[in-house]
């Protein structure tokens, strides 16, 4: 019997609350780390109305104007429109800091340094967790295909807004993708959500078309869209209140928006407004690299890889492999296991050396996920043939 179900994943566009909060918290990463690399930046922000609020840890020999970051950043996402039109706007919200310095005890377990009840003198983990990497080949990107899908469809939202190709639409956007998968493959797409910001003259009517024509059917796969296909747009009816205007937002977030739409697995740790000295953010970059590279290399068509540490510790105390029966016939999972430990380190100031991440590339990173685009430096294919070699392949 053919067995037949629904995936579905879900995407936000840079005026959702919650990836404005985002966006401002990686700006200032990037802010400290293009002029103090060795900067520890911890910043957790809230919007709400016309008020930000800024908190968290920072550690630098810099200084900077913080309202000017996050203005630029706030004018970059598009609230910048208008006085009238919403009331967070770039040059007039609130800003209130409470960024304080890193803890002593924390640095002391980070930094590479001797401590009284520390086991080595090397740079340990920024915190305990546990981070997942995941990758297939059901796209290109070799991500899930509802995300992906999700993604594209508010990527070229975004890019019309700012070209100006509809004047009524504003920041504020949300997609959902519903992929219809038969015996494991994806059979066509059931449904697909949209909801977006907009200008108070125009019709339900004229979004439905926009949204449909110029955007649905310009970036998914034509061949998975049929006559079953529903497009729900703008179910509510009206979207005019909206961004940090209609509801708060906070750092962290969309942090399943942001990794693998719920298909991979998550560990719970948030990605933005953290240096990469926090393995909440690096490890998990370092497993989607590590996963990616295995599926590139033929190893497995799926691949999930959980990583554990110890707060202040060098050496992750786990780790483990699901390749959900896709892997190479002759392998075996502790095999793979030793082949990446041969080919990447794990520790956290080698995971930084290796893909290069104390410099300021985090806010390319921040919207339509931080897997899959191809100009990061965890999605570079260039472990590829270090692990055939060592899998004798």
């Amino acid at each position: 019997m053919r067995q037949s179900y629904l995936f579905t994943s879900e995407s936000v566009s840079e005026g959702h609350p919650d990836k404005v909060s985002d966006q401002i918290s990686d700006a200032i990463v990037d802010l400290f780390l293009s002029k103090d690399p060795e900067a520890r930046v911890a910043c957790e922000t809230l919007v709400k109305s016309n008020m930000v609020t800024l908190a968290g840890e920072i550690t630098t020999k810099a200084k900077f104007d913080f309202s000017q970051v996050v203005r630029e950043a706030i004018s970059e996402i598009g609230y910048n429109t208008a006085k009238d039109d919403d009331v967070f706007h770039a040059n007039d919200v609130f800003i209130n800091n409470y960024l304080t310095k890193q803890s002593p005890d924390i640095a002391q377990g980070v930094d590479a340094v001797a401590a009284e009840g520390k086991d080595t003198e090397e740079q340990g983990a920024g915190d305990q967790g546990i981070m997942f990497g995941y990758a297939c080949n059901e796209t290109p990107e070799m991500m899930p295909a509802a995300l992906i899908f999700a993604h594209r469809i508010l990527k070229k939202l975004a890019d019309l807004r700012k070209e100006g190709a509809a004047e009524w639409l504003r920041p504020d956007a949300k997609s959902q993708v519903a992929v219809n998968y038969t015996d494991g493959k994806i059979d066509h797409i059931d449904n697909v959500v949209v909801s977006t910001q907009h200008t108070e003259n125009v019709t339900h009517a004229e979004i439905k078309k926009f949204i449909v024509d110029q955007v649905i059917l310009k970036v998914l796969p034509a061949e998975l869209l049929d006559a079953e296909t529903q497009y729900l747009i703008n179910p509510t009816g009206k979207f005019v209140v909206g961004g940090p205007a209609g509801d708060a937002g906070l750092t962290g977030r969309k942090i399943i928006v942001d990794t693998y739409g719920g298909w991979g697995r998550h560990g719970g740790g948030a990605f933005s407004g953290k240096d990469p000295s926090k393995v909440d953010r690096s490890a998990a970059y370092f497993c989607r690299w590590v996963a990616k590279n295995l599926v590139a290399a033929g190893i497995a068509n799926i691949c999930e890889l959980q990583v554990a540490y110890a707060i202040g510790y060098p050496n992750p105390t786990s780790i483990h492999i699901e390749t959900f029966d896709t892997l190479k016939e002759g392998l075996t999972e502790a095999s793979v296991i030793d082949a990446i430990n041969k080919v990447f380190s794990f520790k956290p100031a080698d995971i930084v050396s290796q893909l290069d991440l104390l410099r300021p590339i985090y806010r390319e990173s921040t919207n339509y996920g931080h897997f899959g685009k191809d100009s990061l430096p965890w999605e570079q294919l260039n472990k590829v043939e270090e692990l055939k070699k060592e899998l004798g392949l």
